[in-house]
């Protein structure tokens, strides 16, 4: 079955397309949608039926964790992490934008969290009322797709739903930041610099 494909105005969003995929990603569908890096493909973390697709589609072993998209600093709280004054101190300087931060949960497991910039992913995320993850919207092996077009190559038949919110801001995957180690460990590097981390940081 192919996905539906819609178009959304990157700069005003209409809020009745971006409620129709939230509510598929609500009901344990995949979305494939822009971010500021790359198009990702999103799921209810909190559905199990959704993540085991996610997870054989993406061939990833379900124990492997995956980062957790918000739009709310409340569902840091709400999964139980707490977030460190170094953690803040990256928020306030480059949230909403492309920063992976991996906190400590009550549970002693490590979450990645990322606050998306692009007013699609972030209203998406907002307006779904659970945890999304949104690993790239791109086959192991595959480069991440920086289009719509290029997502559909590989995820056309294999997803709910494609946004088309025309070519991604960056065109590069996020940068990852483990904040559990002292010193913090870059995990991936990506379009923030170690060099403004640790300004941001220590400032």
């Amino acid at each position: 079955m192919k996905a539906s494909v819609i178009k959304i105005d990157p700069v005003n969003p209409d809020k009745i397309k971006i409620s129709s995929a939230a509510k598929v990603i609500r009901a344990g569908g995949l979305v494939v949608f822009p971010t500021e890096t790359v198009y990702g493909i999103a799921a209810n973390l909190s559905d199990d039926k959704a993540m085991a697709r996610l997870c054989k589609l993406k061939e990833r072993p379900r124990e492997k964790p995956f980062t957790v998209h918000i739009s709310d600093e409340k569902m840091i709280r709400d999964m139980g992490c707490s977030v460190t004054d170094a953690a803040r101190k990256l928020m306030d300087r480059f949230w909403p934008g492309p920063l992976t931060i991996i906190l400590n949960s009550r549970h002693g497991k490590k979450v990645g969290f990322r606050m998306p910039s692009n007013k699609i992913a972030f209203n998406i995320i907002e307006s779904s009322g659970v945890p999304v993850v949104a690993p790239s919207a791109n086959l192991s092996g595959r480069i991440p797709p920086n289009t719509a077009s290029e997502a559909m190559i590989d995820m056309l038949e294999s997803v709910d739903m494609v946004i088309d919110g025309g070519p991604t801001e960056m065109g590069a995957e996020s940068t990852v930041v483990d904040m559990t180690e002292d010193p913090p460990r870059i995990l991936r590097a990506g379009i923030i610099r170690k060099s403004e981390l640790l300004e941001a940081i220590n400032g």
